[in-house]
């Protein structure tokens, strides 16, 4: 009986073995309790969470208080990928790293839901004839592009507006019904939820700020376009990109715009803090206030109702800056 026994022990060991392979590079079956979802930045995670509900699991890749300029893939973020089913990213070229993450997972089931699909886009500052900090006109946008978050021709920041944030919402939502067709009816009534949540904002918004059409904010780097384009303000920008230093050319441009204006305050971000403000601030007898991007935040940042919240934080202080 002894080698009968070693036998099928070892038979035993082989099919545990061939079945951990399986676990490793096939998503998981649509049959299963949860559908896999990985997400890409916070307000990516946070827009999924809101549509998945209790039936799919969702990982943010990124977790929530690192932005996507600054993430480095590790080992452990190739396997949330081979083991995933859904990916869902913002897309215009602001995740420039998942193609070559995308590539080596080497998971050909993976579905890749880009949710900028559809939205009207602004063009970066750089790409308008003067170096353009006014942004005011739309077109269309090539998906097949990858571009760095400061030099590609498209601003990605669409999820500062609510209502190209419904649209991201209601792609996440078609995107997962794909994926998982048996939860229907759980991913569009959650969906149809969050947009009236997200509607519900604009409208309060627009009301909050429509005394102040037509006036310029700054901001410190070019995020503000759509939010800007939807509530009929103009924006400038210290910096193209968060990385980025300011130049004394910069500071002086600003300055002058400052002169020129009724604001009372400069717009900083949570994770710039006021430091490259300050000085210029005591310059021109401003104060530092917040806009917070939502590109990074706390671990609640990504729960339901942090993004209206947030919101309608950054229109208070907007609302401050511009001297109300």
């Amino acid at each position: 009986m002894r080698p009968f026994l070693r036998r099928a022990a070892v038979l035993a060991s082989a099919a545990l073995l061939v079945a951990c392979g399986q676990t490793a590079q096939d998503p998981v079956a649509d049959t299963g309790p949860d559908l896999q979802v990985v997400t890409t930045f916070l307000p990516i995670t946070a827009f999924t969470k809101a549509v998945a509900g209790d039936c799919a699991t969702v990982q943010a890749l990124i977790p929530t208080n690192v932005g996507p300029h600054d993430f480095q893939a590790t080992p452990s973020d190739l396997v949330k990928l081979q083991k995933a089913d859904v990916l869902v990213k913002n897309g215009l070229g602001l995740e420039s790293f998942l193609d070559k993450l995308i590539a080596s997972a080497d998971n050909s089931a993976l579905r890749v839901i880009d949710t900028s699909s559809g939205v009207a886009t602004l063009a970066n500052a750089a790409e308008k004839a003067g170096g353009g900090h006014d942004h005011d006109h739309d077109h269309g946008h090539d998906h097949g592009h990858d571009h760095g978050h400061d030099h590609g021709p498209i601003n990605p920041h669409i999820w500062l507006d609510p209502l190209r944030a419904v649209q991201q919402v209601e792609t996440i939502r078609d995107g997962l019904i794909a994926a998982k067709p048996a939860c229907q009816e759980q991913f569009t009534s959650n969906a149809a939820s969050f947009s009236a949540e997200l509607r519900a904002l604009d409208a309060e918004l627009t009301t909050q700020l429509k005394p102040f059409a037509g006036k310029t904010f700054v901001a410190f780097h070019d995020f503000a376009p759509y939010f800007a384009e939807r509530y009929k303000l103009k924006t400038a920008f210290v910096v193209e990109a968060p990385e980025q230093n300011p130049t004394p050319a910069d500071l002086k441009r600003v300055a002058e715009l400052v002169k020129q204006s009724d604001l009372q305050a400069l717009l900083s971000e949570p994770q710039e803090g006021s430091r490259s403000f300050n000085a210029l601030a005591g310059d021109l007898g401003v104060r530092v206030s917040v806009f917070d991007p939502l590109e990074t935040g706390p671990a609640e940042a990504a729960k339901p109702g942090y993004y209206s919240a947030q919101m309608r934080r950054n229109v208070a202080d907007l609302v401050s800056a511009f001297g109300k």
